[in-house]
């Protein structure tokens, strides 16, 4: 078997959620306990942190892992989707998994004919799990796939557990208000286990705090008592006043970045009560370079100049909330939006959120899930937005780098495969362009 036949394997023969949507989720963590057993419960062999939330989780965890990394542990992190290529997934030190890893864990649990029927997130979130024990990492940071009680990921046993905040999605699995929604997410907390929770909100408090009590865990509210103290920016980046670090200079740059900032730096403050050797620098350095130390991308993603060009994975109300304020104060003549969703979810809300003024591509990702670029187009044209579908989210790009005056601002988003597209397409151009 060689890497391609791997990937064939994992992609064709399970379900997975990020293609399939509703059809690949698979509630309950049955599979994942006995697939980790057929493994020797590798996730037992390092210590972890668990990161849960709507929003944020991601560079959440992509912070605390580059932190830990300069502080001087081997750190595993565990992620996804991926953007374009599925070892995004998983991590040692910032480094991606091998090829031969992944086919050596293919064919290992091929070989070991198991009888039951684990979707793609169960089995490649073991395959993390067991390339953790052989790289014999110091810490792994787990960010949850979806929810969190019934997560496949909900199977460790953490040292620290973060719940970065709540809003409305995936509102099928986890429920139509934002208390049901706190419960599943809740469901991460472990007994006598201390929760971080980033953001707060009064219809949410009872149900966080009413799950630690029967946890008998540790609550903190990063919001009650906050690391940062103030927040401006400097180009592209956020400069922190903060309380027990000093001044910190953030690479990311997303107007959620503040709240996550502050999420966390109360939860660093955790990782040292509880024996976590997390020098001040390390924490600046993760702020700093964390893009350079995890791989993370398209977190308002600047991948171009005159006209500028900015991505970002932001996909549902509560990321929209930032992102449309953020496009609000950018400064540009004609602002073009190359937008996609995927089509089960409810995006009426989301479209009564973008900017009225902007030039709309509506495109479609290569995803099946991906919502038909025309349906899109007449969606937006009856909420009062102007602009033409594009088959491809390439074409759409073209077209709006056509269109775009140097003065411009062409933004890229709505789902996290058409960023992933359009960063691919990046990627390909970029490999055509060298010189041999």
């Amino acid at each position: 078997m060689d890497y391609k036949e791997a990937l064939d394997f994992l992609y064709n023969s399970l379900p997975m959620f990020q293609r399939i949507g509703g059809a690949a989720y698979k509630a309950g963590l049955d599979t994942s306990i006995a697939l980790a057993g057929l493994f020797g419960n590798p996730h037992q062999a390092y210590r972890s942190v668990h990161v849960a939330g709507t929003n944020g989780k991601g560079s959440t965890s992509h912070l605390l892992a580059s932190m830990l990394q300069l502080a001087g542990y081997r750190v595993g992190l565990y992620t996804s989707p991926h953007l374009v290529d599925f070892r995004e997934r998983i991590r040692v030190n910032g480094e991606m998994i091998s090829r031969e890893a992944v086919v050596e864990f293919v064919s290992r649990y091929k070989a070991m004919q198991y009888g039951g029927s684990p979707s793609f997130f169960e089995l490649t979130m073991v395959m993390a799990f067991d390339y953790f024990k052989a790289q014999q990492v110091d810490i792994a940071v787990i960010e949850v796939g979806l929810g969190g009680r019934l997560d496949s990921t909900n199977i460790i046993s953490p040292m620290l557990s973060v719940i970065t905040n709540i809003s409305f999605d995936h509102t099928q699995f986890l429920g139509n208000t934002l208390p049901q929604i706190a419960a599943e997410k809740a469901g991460i907390i472990k007994p006598h286990t201390p929760v971080v929770i980033g953001e707060d909100a009064p219809e949410i408090h009872g149900v966080f705090v009413d799950k630690a009590r029967a946890m008998e865990a540790p609550i903190i509210f990063a919001e009650e008592q906050p690391q940062v103290a103030e927040a401006h920016r400097e180009g592209d980046r956020w400069v922190f006043g903060t309380r027990g670090y000093g001044t910190i200079v953030g690479e990311l740059s997303g107007d959620c970045q503040v709240k996550n900032a502050n999420t966390v730096l109360v939860a660093v403050d955790e990782l040292r009560k509880l024996g976590i050797s997390m020098p001040d620098e390390a924490v600046k350095g993760g702020f700093a370079r964390v893009c350079e130390l995890s791989g993370l991308m398209g977190r308002w993603m600047v991948v171009g100049d005159h006209p500028r060009m900015v991505c970002d994975t932001g996909h549902n109300t509560g990321g929209w909330q930032y992102l449309a304020e953020q496009l609000r104060h950018e400064h540009y003549h004609r602002l073009h939006i190359v937008i996609g969703f995927v089509n089960d979810k409810d995006i009426t809300h989301l479209l009564a959120m973008l900017p009225r003024e902007a030039v709309y591509y509506f495109t479609r990702a290569s995803v099946p899930r991906a919502l038909d670029s025309h349906v899109l187009a007449d969606m937006a044209h009856a909420a009062g937005l102007s602009g033409e579908p594009y088959p491809t989210v390439s074409e759409a790009c073209d077209a709006a780098r056509r269109a775009a005056s140097p003065d411009d601002m062409i933004f890229i988003g709505g789902s996290t495969f058409v960023v992933a597209d359009f960063l691919e397409t990046r990627i390909e151009d970029r490999k055509a362009n060298v010189k041999v």
